[in-house]
């Protein structure tokens, strides 16, 4: 089964757009009431919280904002995360899995509502225990996210164990 989020996350350059002139905006205010010669008008905590809402939502936005594709289609088992907002000229924020469906150790789906990851654990010939990865799978649908969960399960249960 293939799967991504390319649709869903189309939207998230736009939200950087709109919380940068949301940003930008508060700045020029809080600029004007300071330079006014009115001594009524102080400038206090409250000012600024608009601004620190912003950069929490931003940083928020930039730490999901990740395209996912998943592919279980043929012997390997392929994991990708790439950032959005440059996505289109370069690759960044880059995080690939791809081996043979053997090696999956176990999996572990979290999902929080407003953030989502799957960690993988796949077997490894030169260290001992497992190899770790977690992909951020939060813009990826419900239906989605159930059809690739079902679709591990399906490969841990394919897969011999080790007889030793």
């Amino acid at each position: 089964m293939r799967f991504t989020n390319k649709n869903e996350v189309k939207i998230i350059p736009s939200i950087y757009i709109v919380l940068v002139a949301v940003f930008v905006t508060n700045v020029f205010v809080n600029i004007e009431i300071m330079a006014s010669s009115e001594s009524e008008q102080q400038i206090s905590f409250s000012h600024f919280v608009p601004n620190i809402v912003t950069l929490l939502l931003g940083l928020y936005v930039h730490r999901i904002g990740q395209s996912f594709d998943f592919d279980s289609d043929g012997e390997t088992l392929n994991f990708k995360n790439n950032g959005v907002f440059f996505s289109k000229f370069m690759e960044y924020r880059v995080q690939k899995a791809e081996f043979p469906k053997r090696k999956l150790g176990k999996f572990k789906f979290m999902d929080y509502g407003i953030y989502s990851a799957l960690t993988i654990y796949i077997n490894s010939r030169r260290k001992k225990g497992y190899r770790k990865y977690t992909f951020n799978t939060t813009f990826l649908n419900r239906k989605k996210k159930r059809g690739m969960v079902d679709s591990l399960n399906k490969v841990l249960q394919t897969v011999p164990k080790p007889t030793a």
